[in-house]
C-alpha cells in the first residue's frame, strides 16, 4: 500500500488520541483523577475543581515541577472532620522498606486516620510487611494502572450503596438473618476496595439492565 493510500482517521477515533504530551503524565493525571472521585465517593471533601481539572490544565501544572511529591492530596471526612486521609504516589522504581519509611516520615505528623499508596511498580513482600508494621491505620494500595478508569463507572456496573450501621441493623431486623446469612463480596473485590470497605459492612446493589432485569441484592464484605 502506498503511503498516500492509508486512509485517513476518523474523527471520533482521532478525538481518543493523544498527541500532545508523555503517556506518564497522561497516566499520572487518569489515576490522580479517579483517586479525587474515589475520596469523594467514601464521603470525604474533595473540590469539584480538582476533580473537573482537564489533561490539558494538569499538564500545564505537572510541567512546571514534575515532581512526584506534587501529587500527594489530603482532606478530612464530610461528616468527621477529625478523621483525615492521604493520597501519596509513590516514584516509578519497587517500591523497598526505605520507600515505606520514608512516606512514614513525611506523614507521622499529619495525624491521619487513613492512607492510599498509589504505586507505579511493584512493591517488595518485605516493604509490604512493613506497612502493616509501621502504620497503625489501615492503608489501602492501588497500582496506578488499576485506577486509570473508574471502575464503578463502568456501564455494566450495578449501582452500589454503603449501608450505614443504622441501615444494616434494620435490614438484618426486617429479614430475621444475620449479616454471615447475606451473599458476600470479597474484601479484596474491585468495587470493595474502591469504596474502602472493612469485614461486617453491608452494601446495597441494584441491578437494571435487559439481562438481569430491576432487582436489589445485599452483600457483606468479608
Amino acid at each position: 500500500m502506498e503511503v498516500d493510500d492509508v486512509p485517513e482517521v476518523p474523527d471520533c477515533i482521532a478525538s481518543m488520541i493523544d498527541r500532545s504530551g508523555s503517556v506518564e503524565s497522561k497516566r499520572l493525571f487518569l489515576a490522580r483523577r479517579t483517586a479525587l472521585e474515589m475520596l469523594r465517593d467514601r464521603g470525604y471533601s474533595v473540590p469539584e475543581a480538582d476533580i473537573a481539572r482537564t489533561l490539558p490544565e494538569f499538564r500545564t501544572w505537572w510541567d512546571e515541577k514534575p515532581e512526584i511529591e506534587r501529587l500527594a492530596f489530603t482532606t478530612t471526612l464530610v461528616s468527621d472532620p477529625s478523621k483525615k486521609v492521604q493520597i501519596v504516589f509513590c516514584p516509578p522504581e519497587p517500591v523497598k522498606i526505605a520507600t515505606i519509611r520514608e512516606i512514614y516520615r513525611q506523614t507521622e505528623g499529619e495525624n491521619l486516620s487513613r492512607l492510599i499508596l498509589i504505586l507505579q511498580n511493584r512493591i517488595l513482600s518485605r516493604a509490604r510487611e512493613a506497612i502493616k508494621e509501621i502504620f497503625k491505620f489501615k492503608v489501602d494500595i492501588f497500582q496506578v494502572t488499576e485506577l486509570l478508569v473508574n471502575v464503578t463507572k463502568h456501564v455494566l456496573k450495578p449501582k452500589h450503596e454503603v449501608l450505614s450501621a443504622d441501615q444494616k441493623a434494620k435490614l438484618l431486623k426486617e429479614y430475621n438473618v444475620e449479616d454471615s446469612q447475606l451473599p458476600r463480596m470479597l474484601e479484596n473485590d474491585a468495587v470493595a476496595r474502591y469504596y474502602g470497605l472493612d469485614k461486617g459492612t453491608v452494601v446495597k446493589v441494584t441491578y437494571d439492565s435487559e439481562l438481569t432485569g430491576n432487582r436489589v441484592a445485599y452483600r457483606c464484605i468479608f
